[in-house]
């Protein structure tokens, strides 16, 4: 069976009680539309936690990105030829704005790795993809953080911008694609309707997952096989 979760955001807890839920095997595969770190307590559980996994396959999201980006800067040892040139004021700001948007948790729980195990986790986050693209249930279906800009959605997923990959919103009253479903995180649900708060949302062609966790409500699930939804409340 194909799952497909996203925007876990360091709720360990959640992310395991899925699992449970959709009695996750080896013989399964799940996608997680990126945003595993920040807001949440246990980040860094996590990712460990998937990086252990063959059959979890990560999609990168702006989070994701941003930890990345920050927490290899924080690594390199600062000396007298760098000093001057590796924490920039500009970097420093980047840090300060990514802290009150949640980052200040992954940072605190990467404190207290050792450097082995920073550096096995930020290599697992390189790998993560843009984009995947699976079929399950006779049916095709993009998966990708953000989304796609509407007006590029006929431009090779290979050519789209990763930043419009990880940031997008897409437009939910129009439909994208004839034969593909798209299935984003990113968006909280709530901000396409209200009667979506903490719950999956499905039409025109789209499938909205982010069911706000990183916000104290539900982490959603969806099987594609069967489009059977599952909840950690």
């Amino acid at each position: 069976m194909t799952y497909v979760m996203s925007d876990i955001h360091g709720q360990y807890d959640k992310y395991l009680e899925i699992l449970k839920k959709i009695n996750f095997s080896d013989d399964d595969e799940l996608f997680v539309l990126g945003d595993v770190v920040d807001r949440g307590k246990d980040p860094v559980k996590v990712l460990s936690d998937m990086s252990m996994r063959a059959n979890v396959i990560p999609i990168l999201g702006n989070h994701d990105l941003t930890a990345l980006r920050l927490l290899k800067k924080l690594c390199v040892e600062i000396t007298e030829e760098n000093h001057d040139g590796h924490l920039t004021a500009d970097i420093m700001k980047e840090l300060a704005f990514w802290q009150m948007d949640g980052g200040n948790e992954t940072l605190s729980d990467f404190r207290r790795l050792s450097p082995d195990e920073r550096e096995y986790l930020l290599e697992y986050m390189e790998e993560f993809s843009p984009y995947e693209t699976v079929t399950a249930g006779e049916n095709r279906f993009l998966l990708v953080h953000g989304g796609v800009p509407y007006d590029k959605r006929h431009i090779p997923m290979s050519s789209q911008s990763l930043g419009e990959l990880i940031t997008e919103r897409p437009d939910y009253s129009k439909k994208y694609y004839k034969n593909t479903y798209i299935v984003t995180g990113h968006t909280p649900t709530v901000n396409i309707g209200e009667e979506y708060k903490g719950r999956i949302y499905k039409g025109n062609g789209h499938i909205a997952i982010d069911c706000g966790a990183g916000f104290g409500m539900a982490l959603g699930c969806i099987r594609l096989d069967d489009m059977a939804e599952f909840y950690a409340e």
